[in-house]
């Protein structure tokens, strides 16, 4: 089993100091496998603001966290035109890693991160052939064992967001996204982007997506909150592909604390989804929780 932390919009330079502080003590007490960012550590990509995010990214490897971390539109200048288009991540490079597309693989998982990010948008984010190729390519061999996620800053699909029906805007390209994910096997996407928590099979939205679980990170510490969500982020328990829990752990003002528990297994090509007690937990009808 893999216990992985997903945070998403840290925001530095729009962050709340003690948020931060609660992060690296919550993840230094629980000790998960992995930690991965999915984009937008920055609030204008600015030098001072990616010093602050590196010294984050330094007190949790401190810890002893190994990280997938990949850049967020925010991470691209919005005013500083110049760089913006000559060197838009250049900061992030420098700063933050070299990678902008990080694979990581462990006993339990493979892992890939996919850059979203691009200068020619203000907000939305885009997918190249280039980078669905590298989806298929790296996924291509892995055992049928492990599970299978790719990592975002933008969600691959469309979203409801708000309070009534409206949806996100999907990525660029998304429909030759979704075949390179099918051919990939991706059992889990993970993203963030809309400061919003949201779990749902793939399939319920677009019916070819194939058998893919969509999980989205809120905020973790920033203070532009969406939609009355306080800040939060994601606590994974993988087992194989077909088998997952999901803990959003939510900020109340003081801590965090677990506002949410919910088990998902694959059956055939459908996801179902359970809300689970502490009485599922110790009978076992699901993954042991425990940490």
């Amino acid at each position: 089993m893999a216990r992985i932390a997903h945070l998403s919009d840290i925001h530095f330079g729009a962050n709340d100091p003690d948020i931060v502080a609660a992060t690296i003590n919550w993840l230094k007490e629980k000790q998960p496998d992995l930690v991965i960012i999915s984009g937008d550590l920055t609030q204008r990509a600015r030098e001072k603001q990616f010093r602050d995010a590196a010294s984050y990214l330094g007190a949790l490897r401190d810890n002893g966290h190994r990280l997938l971390v990949v850049p967020g539109n925010h991470d691209v200048p919005l005013y500083d035109v110049i760089r913006r288009f000559a060197s838009p991540l250049g900061r992030y490079k420098r700063h933050i890693a070299q990678d902008l597309c990080p694979w990581m693989e462990t006993d339990e998982a493979a892992i890939l991160g996919i850059n979203t990010a691009r200068s020619l948008t203000i907000k939305d984010g885009r997918i190249n052939e280039e980078q669905m190729q590298l989806i298929r390519q790296r996924f291509n061999g892995v055992a049928p064992s492990k599970t299978r996620i790719l990592v975002t800053h933008h969600p691959l699909f469309a979203l409801p967001i708000g309070q009534g029906n409206e949806l996100s805007e999907a990525v660029g390209r998304h429909k030759d996204a979704l075949k390179a994910i099918n051919d990939a096997g991706i059992h889990l996407t993970l993203a963030g982007h809309f400061h919003r928590t949201y779990a749902e099979a793939a399939r319920k939205m677009v019916a070819e997506a194939g058998p893919t679980l969509v999980i989205q990170a809120g905020t973790a510490t920033s203070t532009r909150l969406r939609n009355r969500e306080p800040q939060s982020f994601n606590w994974l328990h993988v087992e194989r592909g077909n088998r997952m829990e999901l803990q959003v752990i939510v900020w109340n003002g003081e801590k965090f604390e677990r506002a949410s528990h919910v088990g998902f297994s694959l059956d055939g090509e459908e996801w179902h989804s359970q809300e689970l007690s502490e009485q599922d937990v110790v009978a076992g009808d699901f993954i042991a929780a425990g940490a």
